[in-house]
């Protein structure tokens, strides 16, 4: 059967309108979709910044707790805009959040222990044994905490070194926070010569302490015997600074009680003497 041109034209001109149609359709939702991310982008930095501002005003509130906030305002933003994005492109959003539910229970069974490391996060900044700034001792585990986050946390050593630590390990430890309460006791010990002044070397250790304007008045600063040898006796001072001078109120401290000592003729127990080497004796022919 002849096929008719003007059958055939018809069918074309049908083709290319409907397919013009699709064209404009698709590309109005293109374009709705570009301005939807990028406004939805620039509402989700505006509301994280406007969020952590906002919290910075309440007085004693942790600047973690600012982050975490602000952060998952963001975010929840973000993907909020992601799926107002497809449902331009008449994807279901119902369909939507529940491939996103299967996919977190999937995600969930296969990285249990980050799930752990989550759980252990959210306790962390909920509880707060510890906070930005402060030095803690959790196991093995010391230094300064820089960063809380929701997977682990950052720290950094007294000497410098970068540690980042699993949430779950940190949480499921007993924390020591060094700096928490603010004020820390320290004690300085020198060891004197048995024949010394005990007396007079308490009352020097006292005097060094008095003289320092780190050491706490309240309690009182006190010196006593902590250790007796064969020749050398244990002078030790107890007393409480703040807990950002510990260090160096420490150093200080042993550093002029021992020229204080020098000063009153105190000295220490000498060394005991070097055995003699036993060396092989050897025999002349």
């Amino acid at each position: 059967m002849p096929i008719d041109p003007q059958d055939t034209l018809l069918a074309v001109q049908a083709s290319l309108a409907q397919l013009s149609s699709l064209i404009v359709s698709y590309s109005f939702s293109a374009i709705g979709a570009v301005i939807l991310l990028v406004v939805g982008y620039l509402v989700a930095g505006l509301a994280e910044r406007s969020i952590f501002a906002g919290l910075g005003h309440i007085h004693g509130f942790d600047a973690t707790l600012r982050h975490f906030f602000s952060k998952i305002v963001r975010y929840s933003i973000l993907i909020l805009v992601v799926i107002m994005v497809l449902g331009q492109f008449g994807v279901q959003t119902a369909s939507i959040i529940a491939a996103i539910g299967a996919i977190g229970l999937a995600i969930g069974l296969a990285l249990q222990g980050t799930l752990q490391n989550i759980a252990a996060g959210i306790m962390l900044l909920a509880l707060r044994p510890f906070r930005i700034g402060e030095y803690v001792e959790v196991g093995p585990i010391s230094g300064t905490v820089e960063e809380i986050g929701l997977f682990a946390t950052r720290l950094r050593t007294v000497d410098g070194v970068y540690v980042l630590a699993p949430n779950s390990t940190l949480w499921n430890q007993p924390v020591r926070n060094y700096t928490r309460n603010g004020v820390r006791r320290g004690d300085v010990t020198l060891t004197i010569g048995s024949w010394n002044d005990i007396d007079l070397a308490q009352k020097v250790m006292l005097g060094v302490a008095a003289t320092e304007r780190r050491v706490r008045r309240e309690p009182v600063p006190i010196a006593f015997v902590s250790t007796v040898g064969d020749s050398g006796v244990a002078i030790s001072l107890r007393y409480w600074t703040s807990a950002a001078d510990f260090f160096a109120t420490q150093i200080d401290l042993t550093k002029r009680a021992k020229q204080a000592f020098d000063a009153e003729g105190i000295s220490v127990p000498a060394p005991p003497p070097e055995a003699p080497s036993q060396e092989p004796s050897v025999t002349r022919q």
